[in-house]
């Protein structure tokens, strides 16, 4: 597994995570079994969020973690807050902060969480009541370090105007279909193309200069909900690239499509959404495969852009 150290954040993580979204679905035993495997394919860090479930994500972890026989300072915990669709809303109030964290800690089963993401952003948040929250957790222990998910750079601006604890992580949607966070630096002023578009005003490069690391979401998804593009009969020329290489580096056509993602100098992390363990293997062996940059290129190519 490779491992990196985030600036002003939590060191040797592994460059993929867990993400823990489904693990509802396992038996308390089977999401022992999956966390046991994750860890013994190197990784230690595990994605949660209160909306996961409604809770039952992060419940179901709390009660399988004793059973792997893994210590609490072996993972890295992260959990995300803020999102209420039960309601109709999204709230980064303080109120909701505390007792999504509070929730967060009694599911899990811990006195504290490595880190923790605004999820997705509030239009209405203070940034001054959350700098004055942050601190409150801060200074309590129930947070170590703190990000945001799918957060822009004004947005980010007005956050560090106020807050204290640098903001290390922001969560984004990539993928080689999703890759809308690389498409509009390559085609800048270009009419032809809608790909053109800037949707997140330049977050990646923002990421990149203020040392907030980039975990992918999704990086093998079509759209958000759409299936997986691997082996997806709509992409073919991308599957026979990916089975090329695949077969150039012993791996899986799951393991370069994610080594794509890491091959990107941003020192980005990505995260594995699957509760089947096999497929986690190979997902992981995406950290022993280098692309070279004509990989990188033949494999954004092959799914579908084109150079302007």
């Amino acid at each position: 597994m490779k491992m990196q150290n985030v600036v002003n954040g939590p060191q040797n993580v592994s460059s993929i995570i867990l993400g823990c979204m489904r693990m509802p679905a396992l038996t308390v035993a089977e999401a022992a079994k999956m966390i046991s495997c994750a860890a013994e394919l190197g990784i230690n860090f595990y994605d949660h969020a209160t909306v996961y479930g409604e809770g039952e994500a992060e419940t179901r972890f709390g009660d399988a973690f004793p059973l792997t026989g893994l210590k609490r300072e072996d993972v890295i915990l992260q959990s995300k807050c803020g999102l209420h669709f039960d309601r109709g809303e999204f709230d980064w109030t303080q109120k909701d902060i505390l007792e999504s964290v509070d929730g967060s800690l009694k599911r899990l089963k811990t006195d504290h969480l490595d880190v923790l993401l605004l999820h997705r952003p509030d239009v209405l948040f203070d940034p001054e009541e959350i700098a004055e929250t942050f601190d409150m957790l801060e200074k309590s222990g129930k947070v170590l370090h703190f990000g945001v998910s799918n957060v822009t750079p004004g947005q980010l601006e007005l956050l560090k105007k106020f807050v204290k604890q640098p903001l290390v992580f922001n969560q984004l949607q990539l993928s080689l279909d999703q890759s809308q966070l690389i498409d509009a630096g390559l085609y800048i002023n270009n009419t032809t193309t809608d790909r053109s578009t800037d949707r997140d005003n330049g977050i990646l490069d923002y990421c990149r200069l203020h040392d907030i690391t980039i975990q992918a979401w999704s990086p093998l998804q079509i759209s958000m909900f759409k299936g997986c593009f691997v082996d997806h009969p709509d992409y073919p020329e991308l599957n026979a690239v990916l089975a090329k290489l695949g077969e150039k580096y012993g791996v899986a056509k799951t393991a370069i499509a994610i080594a794509w993602i890491l091959r990107h100098p941003a020192k980005m992390q990505a995260i594995a959404g699957t509760m089947n363990p096999d497929h986690l293997k190979d997902i992981c062996d995406a950290t022993k495969v280098e692309l070279t940059h004509h990989e990188w290129y033949e494999l954004y190519l092959a799914s579908g852009k084109f150079l302007p």
